[in-house]
């Protein structure tokens, strides 16, 4: 009968042990400790890569950035396609200018050669 009522004490204590390590390791605090003790563990890695992400945002923005200036250089360069047409109309009239002025200069100075025969002797 004793050891019965051993078993039952022995029974009664580790069912109220385990409860209360149950409760304990279900306690609020025990979760913050271990929600703690995550952070504490994964904040590092977390860090890293946020270090990471800006890296790389800023690199995509520096790229961005040069792909936009160039889209605005070729697009001002299609745009001034106009003014080299212009400038070309303008550099073949001056040569046409020049050479007109080219053929009267030559007709000029045949001219009075022609009217003053070399003498003969």
């Amino acid at each position: 009968r004793e050891e019965g009522e051993k078993n039952l004490l022995w029974g009664n204590f580790t069912d109220k042990f385990t409860e209360s390590m149950y409760v304990l390791a279900n306690e609020p605090s025990v979760a913050l400790y271990r929600l703690q003790e995550h952070v504490r563990r994964s904040l590092p890695e977390l860090a890293q890569h946020k270090s990471d992400m800006q890296s790389w945002e800023e690199q995509s923005q520096g790229a961005i950035y040069t792909v936009e200036y160039a889209c605005s250089a070729i697009k001002n360069m299609t745009d001034s396609s106009v003014y080299f047409k212009s400038i070309d109309s303008l550099l073949k009239h001056a040569i046409a200018m020049k050479d007109q002025l080219n053929a009267a200069q030559g007709r000029s100075t045949v001219a009075p050669q022609a009217k003053n025969p070399p003498a003969s002797s």
